[in-house]
């Protein structure tokens, strides 16, 4: 049967049609739009000076190697031209419900993965379209006219290759992978460029000899299995083209956190507590404010030389208060002290997410005292 076919007997798609949408430069985007001045020239969102990071680069900045995340000092010695703005969240929030707007005109089946980018199911969209594609680039079409900005899709039968896809043609493109394209459009790639492969694991696999899709796909997956656990069922299956993964409407946060770069490092124990208690604060008022608490505590540590360490520990009880969490904070860095270099920032996060009453339950009693 011929891609996006439709079978006689039930009159149902033979295949899913996703569409994965990605704003360009999408926080450097919005300020070249808001500022003419800044248009053309190679430009950073973020923090300047020796403990900045870029939040997002132009296109023109990209040019000289500079990447979200960098370090601010490392993007100005690659662009000595470079300019950087302060993010403005606020902003980059409201042009993002614009855009979710626009998907919802056309499917009520949307996964936000974050302000800029999103998977859409358009099997059965809400408006009659000839096809997917043009789905696409109706909403590309809407995001420019109605945001100034430019987008790119992807176009798939499943979400693994609608990603690969919308990175295909950037800036301002789209590109489809049809069934009959996928596992070959797969085998070709390098693992590194694989959605969902970090380059821990692009590293361990070139260790096994795997460094294209075809080479993974000639694993058995007992071998997969054995190196990399429950992973293994998914890189066997998209090593063929193969994601069954559907799009999760209103997908459950998994965690809530926050995380501070200091100008200085810290060294001592007293400013370490001190900063866990505002990390604090913050991340218990992000769950109040979403009606949420969790069992599980984690914290983040990276060193000046940009070693990091994490720490966790998962409770009987949920989250209580500001108190309980920097408690537990503190609980999980205190061993961490004396530091064996400086500490240049501290991550706090509560996952095991699940609905908070809204009267705290009465502390249980310890068996024994």
């Amino acid at each position: 049967m011929p891609p996006g076919a439709w079978c006689a007997v039930t009159r149902q798609p033979a295949h899913r049609r996703i569409i994965h949408v990605d704003m360009d430069a999408f926080y450097a985007s919005v300020e070249q739009r808001d500022d003419p001045a800044l248009r053309g020239r190679p430009l950073a969102v973020g923090g300047v000076g020796r403990r900045g990071v870029v939040a997002a680069a132009s296109y023109e900045a990209r040019r000289f190697g500079v990447r979200s995340a960098m370090p601010s000092v490392t993007a100005q010695r690659k662009c000595p031209d470079l300019l950087f703005v302060p993010p403005r969240f606020d902003v980059y929030r409201a042009v993002s419900a614009q855009v979710h707007d626009i998907f919802s005109r056309f499917t009520p089946l949307i996964q936000p993965l974050s302000l800029d980018e999103a998977y859409l199911d358009v099997t059965h969209p809400l408006l009659p379209y000839p096809s997917a594609t043009a789905i696409a680039q109706a909403i590309r079409d809407l995001i420019r006219e109605e945001t100034g900005l430019t987008a790119s899709a992807g176009v798939s039968y499943n979400k693994f290759l609608a990603k690969l896809a919308s990175d295909y043609r950037k800036p301002d493109g789209q590109f489809v992978i049809t069934p009959r394209m996928g596992a070959d459009f797969v085998a070709a790639l390098p693992v590194e460029e694989f959605h969902g492969i970090g380059p821990a694991t692009a590293a361990r696999m070139h260790a096994l000899g795997i460094r294209t899709g075809l080479d993974l796909r000639r694993q058995p997956l007992s071998r997969l299995l054995r190196h990399f656990g429950k992973a293994a069922d998914f890189y066997y299956g998209i090593a063929r083209g193969i994601d069954e993964r559907p799009v999760e409407v209103n997908r459950p946060r998994r965690s809530v956190g926050a995380e501070k770069t200091f100008e200085a490092d810290i060294h001592d124990w007293p400013a370490a507590r001190d900063i866990v208690g505002d990390l604090s604060a913050r991340v218990w008022d992000r769950c109040t404010t979403r009606g949420l608490t969790g069992v599980t505590v984690t914290i983040k540590v990276k060193y000046n030389d940009f070693r990091q360490i994490v720490r966790g520990r998962t409770a009987v009880e949920p989250v209580r208060d500001t108190t309980d969490l920097a408690d537990r904070a503190q609980a999980l860095l205190a061993p961490c002290f004396p530091p064996p270099r400086g500490i240049r920032l501290l991550g706090i996060t509560v996952s095991g997410l699940r609905a908070r009453d809204t009267q705290p339950a009465p502390r249980q009693l310890a068996l024994f005292g």
